[in-house]
């Protein structure tokens, strides 16, 4: 295999490692492509392991890129959310699994730029630590903390998402059907007590600057919006059950939702049009 046949075979692995760190396909795509400019310049008679330098290269490249995203985000108008994925060519798009569900990538967000490499790096694609120490600049033992901080914030906080996919697609099929109906009660009986709701404009399409809590403000939200939105559309998002929702203005919604016990515990939106041109 030719050196550009072995980097097209890597790179749907590359684009997944990069969009785990920074949660922006645009971004992850431009890291790798910046990785295969380096790879074109490179001696390659001297990299013995061709994986394994462009895991390397992928990873220093979306934490640099990390780094600087998160100065970014400090001023970004309202809540700040991962682009969410829908379904495309496998063959040139990230390979999903639950790695990198959306609700886990929102709360990669929560992490700072280290811990949430150590963790991406170790734990999501196996990669020894003293590997992820050189991507990290810190010494092994450092990294496995980082890692083991991460891990414990991950647990604490994505073990209320887990539910099977049947449960989350009823729960969101039910969600849709009361929203479509503005229907009060059935938005109750499906949504958890301490539901959150959060929603990512930009700046660019109107959306809530602070997140809305509890099941009662976000149903009745949701059936006051009923009157100006469209009948929701199925579609897959990070490879689950999410939605689109057009809207009177011209803009449209992509809602990701986390599921546990039967009901929705969190429902993300993603408004901003710039990260909704691949949906």
């Amino acid at each position: 295999m030719t050196i550009l046949e072995r980097f097209t075979q890597a790179r749907p692995r590359l684009l997944r490692l990069a969009y785990s760190e920074l949660g922006d396909l645009g971004e992850a795509e431009e890291v790798v492509q910046d990785a295969w400019l380096r790879l074109a310049r490179a001696d390659h008679a001297a990299i013995e392991n061709l994986d394994g330098w462009l895991t390397t290269v992928v990873a220093r490249l979306a934490l640099d890129r990390l780094r600087s995203a998160r100065a970014r985000r400090e001023i970004y108008v309202g809540p700040w959310l991962p682009e969410p994925l829908g379904s495309g060519d496998p063959a040139d798009r990230v390979t999903l699994d639950e790695s990198v569900s959306y609700a886990l990538l929102a709360v990669l967000e929560q992490l700072s730029p280290a811990e949430r490499t150590a963790f991406v790096l170790h734990d999501v694609f196996d990669i020894p630590f003293g590997e992820v120490a050189e991507v990290v600049g810190r010494t092994p033992e450092a990294v496995r903390q980082l890692a083991a901080r991460a891990r414990r914030h991950v647990r604490r906080e994505h073990s209320r998402f887990v539910a099977s996919g049947e449960e989350h697609d009823r729960a969101v099929r039910a969600f849709a059907l009361a929203v479509a109906e503005g229907d009060l009660g059935g938005l109750l009986a499906v949504l958890d007590p301490d539901v959150v709701w959060r929603s990512d404009g930009g700046g660019h399409a109107v959306a809530a600057r602070r997140p809305l809590h509890g099941d009662i403000r976000v149903a009745r939200a949701w059936v006051a919006l009923s009157r100006r939105l469209d009948h929701p559309i199925e579609t897959t998002l990070n490879g689950q059950l999410g939605l689109v929702i057009p809207s009177h203005d011209g803009h449209r919604a992509a809602l990701s939702f986390a599921v546990s016990d039967n009901r929705i515990t969190r429902i993300d939106v993603v408004r901003n049009p710039e990260k909704l041109r691949r949906i």
